[in-house]
């Protein structure tokens, strides 16, 4: 765990536009900067930072925040993720907290494993680029591929020479130790024996979606039939092929903005379709697609289109690994390539506009293509089309969606020409053969484990339909943004003056009221703890360090109003200035609040003595106070009641 102490650092140190800049073209806009939003396809920037708050505001997409949760939203990252990606960005040393001897030893391997592989990766590169051999086999060979020089230094593409233990002597005068390259894959050890595992082999590093190096695949430039044209990192503890996907690192950014997965099988296939301008593909490499992996492309995007090549004979074989994704819940397409094409040589082939028309207009829904394929297998034969209905129904089975579920049965009915009301039958069948399977699996593990109850808090009244949303947000807005701001309010002796922040505060605590709205108590509760531990308010750049991101929304929307980050000036627009009137609305805000409060208890008093209560003298009493105090307050507020 991250010590709050770095956190602190962090964000002390972190400026969010330069953060940001690093993903965003900004221009300044006033006092603020904006770009074009990089969570939807617009023409016109709505995209706001504040240097000055340290946030930023999508008016196209809702999302706001910090810099920490600009990166959680843009890149992916978790929370720590973002926090090591600063750290790692403004040289801040990442101190931890609460970890185990062997928590720390692990921890420290794991760093070990990724410095190695780090390392290596580097060094591959200069071999490539700046070693005659590297240079004339590893570089030739990429640019006989159709690679430009910008997309090799994009994907870290690199070369190990043909030498027995070059690779491992360089790393070994820099220190690195031979423990780590024997567990990265990096170097077999036989006893005395250093040999280096991807001699004379051009080079794919394998990054993280953070862009840390988990591992490599190398191919040989060899035409032995013995060796393996590429070879691939053994499993380690920081890689493990089942939960990777080569090119993500490059891809994430665009797959959230085309929201669509192009999923290929190789190394190249990603890096010519890059190259052409299609930049939301990732590679399975070779492997047979798992959960982990689907699990992975679904932090981005809930739609995949797989591309075969032309002559792909294991289509067929593929299918059931397809299934997984559909039961993930995800929409999956299917494009065929050309006979005798796959996407690396489709794309060094025709022009990137003719490759995108190209996926748009003959990617087919997976299942449509599912039943055409077997269909066609069918033929004329009674008993392989209903083979055939019943794969189909198995598919449409896993699906959870019911209203998909029923779209695709009745589109499958089509096809086959099956009656619809055969097709239904058996999903009927299947989904009380899934239900008992799974009901059978959670008996299993209750079984195995004690029963844990868990409680959730019932939250239904945080929607704005809550009679009192509105004054509490109010409330909240001046907290956060005038809380610091004295005036002397109308209790005080004469020449005193008290913050905004302590005036509702203590207002609030004195008649014992709490806020409905979930993020809106969380706001004033922070704001009572800090102010009782410290005798001053808190600011909103303390809120957004939290890890809440749902709390870092609201704080966001309070703190940011559209036409403050707009340069209004530029245009001969004066707004009026609200520090005139905080004092006015500060005392109002805190009046209609308590006004809504009143009005629902007495709503409750009055359905009690409708329906009966012993105690409806006292009842009686308290609804005659409550009444004379939201005279009082109307009053003040100068309503006529």
């Amino acid at each position: 765990m991250i010590s709050n102490e770095t956190i602190e650092r962090i964000f002390e140190t972190a400026r969010i536009e330069e953060v940001i800049g690093d993903f965003v073209t900004l221009k300044k806009a006033g006092s603020n900067l904006k770009g074009l939003s990089p969570f939807s396809n617009e023409k016109t920037p709505s995209f706001f930072v504040s240097p000055a708050k340290q946030i930023f505001k999508d008016f196209s997409s809702g999302k706001g925040g910090n810099v920490v949760s600009f990166l959680m939203e843009h890149e992916h990252y978790t929370y720590p993720e973002a926090l090591r990606y600063l750290a790692k960005k403004y040289n801040i040393e990442v101190e931890e907290t609460g970890q185990s001897e062997e928590q720390k030893a692990e921890r420290s391997e794991k760093e070990s494993l990724y410095l190695v592989n780090e390392f290596a990766s580097r060094y591959f590169e200069q071999q490539l680029w700046k070693s005659e051999k590297g240079k004339n086999i590893g570089l030739s060979y990429f640019k006989e591929r159709g690679f430009q020089e910008d997309t090799i230094k994009a994907f870290q593409l690199g070369y190990s020479h043909d030498e027995y233990e070059a690779f491992t002597n360089a790393a070994l005068r820099e220190n690195y130790q031979l423990e780590f390259l024997e567990k990265t894959g990096l170097t077999k050890v036989d006893g005395q024996r250093k040999t280096d595992r991807f001699r004379g082999r051009v080079m794919f590093p394998i990054l993280s979606h953070t862009g840390r190096v988990l591992g490599f695949g190398g191919r040989t430039l060899l035409k032995e039939a013995k060796i393996a044209k590429y070879l691939n990192s053994p499993e380690s503890e920081i890689y493990h092929k089942s939960k990777t996907l080569y090119g993500l690192f490059q891809a994430k950014s665009h797959l959230g903005r085309e929201d669509e997965c192009l999923l290929v099988e190789g190394y190249t296939d990603v890096i010519s379709l890059h190259q052409a301008g299609v930049k939301n593909a990732v590679a399975s490499s070779g492997t047979s697609l798992t959960t982990d992996q689907i699990n992975l492309i679904k932090r981005y995007t809930l739609n995949v289109t797989i591309l075969y090549d032309g002559d792909a004979a294991g289509i067929k074989a593929s299918l059931r690994g397809i299934d997984m994704i559909l039961e993930e819940g995800l929409t999956v397409n299917v494009l065929l390539f050309p006979e005798g094409e796959d996407p690396d040589s489709y794309a060094q082939k025709v022009s990137p506009q003719e490759l995108k028309d190209f996926i748009q207009e003959e990617k087919t829904d997976f299942l449509r293509f599912k039943a055409r394929l077997l269909l066609k297998e069918a033929g004329d034969n009674p008993l392989e089309k209903s083979k055939a209905a019943r794969e189909m129904v198995q598919s449409i089975a896993i699906m959870p969606d019911v209203l998909q579920r029923d779209a695709y049965i009745k589109e499958s009915a089509r096809i086959l020409e099956i009656d619809e009301r055969i097709l239904f039958s058996e999903l009927a069948q299947l989904l009380k053969t899934i239900s008992r399977q799974k009901e059978k699996q959670s008996r299993n593990q209750r079984d195995k484990k004690p029963e844990m109850t868990v409680v959730k808090e019932d939250y239904s009244l945080e929607k704005e339909y809550s009679p009192v949303y509105h004054q509490e947000k109010a409330l909240c807005w001046l907290l956060l943004n005038y809380g610091h701001h004295k005036y002397r309010f109308g209790h005080l002796d004469e020449g005193e003056e008290e913050t905004v922040a302590a005036h509702i505060l203590v207002e609030i605590a004195n008649d014992e009221l709490e806020f409905e709205n979930e993020s809106f108590q969380l706001i004033l509760q922070e704001f009572m703890d800090y102010y009782n531990d410290n005798g001053e308010a808190m600011t909103a750049e303390l809120f957004l360090r939290k890890e809440n991101q749902k709390l870092i929304d609201t704080v966001v929307d309070l703190v940011t109003e559209k036409y403050e980050l707009h340069n209004w000036s530029s245009q001969k627009i004066f707004l009026p200035e609200k520090e005139g009137f905080v004092f006015q609305f500060t005392e109002e805000a805190l009046l209609r609040f308590k006004e809504k409060r009143i009005s629902q208890l007495i709503k409750k008093i009055e359905l009690k003595l409708k329906s009966g209560t012993e105690n409806w003298q006292d009842e009686m009493e308290t609804l005659n106070r409550l009444n004379q105090l939201k005279i009082q307050i109307n009053k003040e507020l100068n309503r006529v009641v």
